[in-house]
């Protein structure tokens, strides 16, 4: 049984919330977690990366000297790889980087790392965000929460107050709990979530679980 810390909107500590053990999954998806980041920061890639190859350089096809005679290497034409100005030899074109992951990987990564983060006690509930639109109304929060390094604030949805108060904070993020990804939870130390938001997040951790059951 796993415990995680609730506080009110004020920052000041209520109680805890018990997780059960069958919800967490901490023995299995390493590579489910190692596969889904890589495909998420393969699919970032801009993939615009382009060099002009030997036939796209301009150019005559006139030799630069004389085939034999002169002492030097023959040379078939300027654009080649090998001169300053040339073409490039097998140089980067634009491409799609972008992987598929398979359902249930991205299922099972999502789990993990969830799972990970709430035994670790990484993740705080706060009964409701109800701050002013201001930065120092979220630093201040987060102060009386005792965090200092990098805070991942999940919602059930965004509201106008917490985006304008945490989007000036370098180390800050507001994401939604149904659109919230792998990469973006290991990318944050620690995670506030409303309590709505959690709800939201174990709404999903338990689709596998509820499909595992309906499977046997």
């Amino acid at each position: 049984m796993s415990t995680i810390k609730v506080f009110n909107p004020a920052g000041d500590a209520t109680g805890e919330m018990q997780v059960a053990d069958d919800l967490l999954e901490l023995k299995k998806g390493a590579q489910a977690v190692k596969d889904t980041v890589v495909a998420i920061r393969n699919g970032m890639r801009a993939g615009t990366a382009s060099t002009k190859s030997k036939g796209e350089v301009a150019g005559s096809g006139k030799k630069p000297w004389k085939q034999k005679g002169t002492g030097r290497a023959r040379v078939g034409y300027r654009q080649n790889p090998v001169w300053r100005g040339g073409g490039v030899a097998f140089g980067p074109k634009p491409r799609d980087y972008s992987q598929k992951i398979n359902k249930k990987v991205a299922q099972l990564a999502f789990l993990r790392v969830i799972s990970d983060k709430i035994a670790e006690g990484q993740v705080l509930v706060v009964e409701k965000l109800d701050v002013e639109p201001k930065t120092k109304a979220m630093v201040a929060l987060l102060k009386k929460l005792g965090l200092e390094k990098s805070v991942l604030i999940i919602v059930d949805d965004y509201t106008e107050n917490v985006l304008l108060s945490a989007r000036n904070l370098p180390k800050v993020d507001v994401a939604r709990a149904a659109d919230v990804d792998v990469y973006t939870l290991l990318l944050y130390r620690t995670i506030v979530t409303t309590q709505a938001g959690f709800e939201a997040l174990k709404a999903r951790m338990q689709t596998k679980r509820t499909k595992e059951v309906v499977s046997e």
